[in-house]
């Protein structure tokens, strides 16, 4: 299935943009297979739980738990070439948030679910995963920063469920748009209305 292949992509990217994290924060080997974990299984987790699956359905992912563990053991056991991409983190996180946004909205799409229900599946599955590994990192998610982030899970959700794209390679095409949105909204530092209090602006 399409969904499929996307889920491993986003696995591969999130492991490694957990893995990055790990090491910029200085974290052991456990740090870096729980992290890595918790950003490529969570926000799956968190989409399950919404669409009503049962918690189990995360352990049947055999194949991907073996693939993350390969990735984040290789990048732990060989950061030479990792240190010299760690300005990309933000590129492996924009591949994550893309592929997961897609395979969310395709699985919810595949569930039969209508078009909110697969919006707040490419939501949650595209950024669950970056918000749990920012927590447990002490950083504040970049969900909640000033450049563009949860837009472009949006726009995944909104192309797959008004059936714009349904290929492989029309979704392959979006993730992307997706990742090139990403990065250009990091790189201008595009930004969404936002308001301070008084007390923020005094402080």
């Amino acid at each position: 299935m399409t969904w499929e292949l996307f889920n491993v992509i986003g696995t591969i990217a999130f492991a490694l943009s957990g893995v990055i994290v790990a090491m910029e924060e200085d974290y052991d080997i456990m740090g870096v297979y729980i992290l890595g974990f918790v950003t490529a299984f969570g926000g799956g987790a968190v989409r399950n739980l919404l669409i009503g699956l049962p918690v189990t359905a995360l352990w049947e992912q055999g194949t991907l738990f073996t693939i993350a563990i390969i990735v984040m053991t290789l990048a732990f056991l060989f950061p030479i070439w990792l240190n010299s991409w760690l300005k990309w983190g933000h590129f492996f996180d924009a591949v994550g948030l893309a592929a997961f946004a897609i395979q969310g909205a395709l699985f919810a799409k595949s569930m039969g679910l209508p078009l909110s229900a697969i919006l707040a599946a490419a939501v949650l599955t595209g950024t669950g995963g970056g918000i749990i590994r920012d927590v447990l990192a002490g950083r504040k998610p970049l969900v909640f920063r000033s450049d563009i982030y949860v837009l472009w899970a949006i726009l995944g959700g909104l192309t797959v469920g008004l059936n714009i794209a349904g290929t492989t390679w029309e979704l392959l095409l979006l993730m992307v748009v997706i990742i090139t949105l990403r990065m250009l909204s990091v790189q201008f530092k595009w930004q969404l209305p936002h308001k301070r209090t008084e007390r923020q602006a005094e402080s």
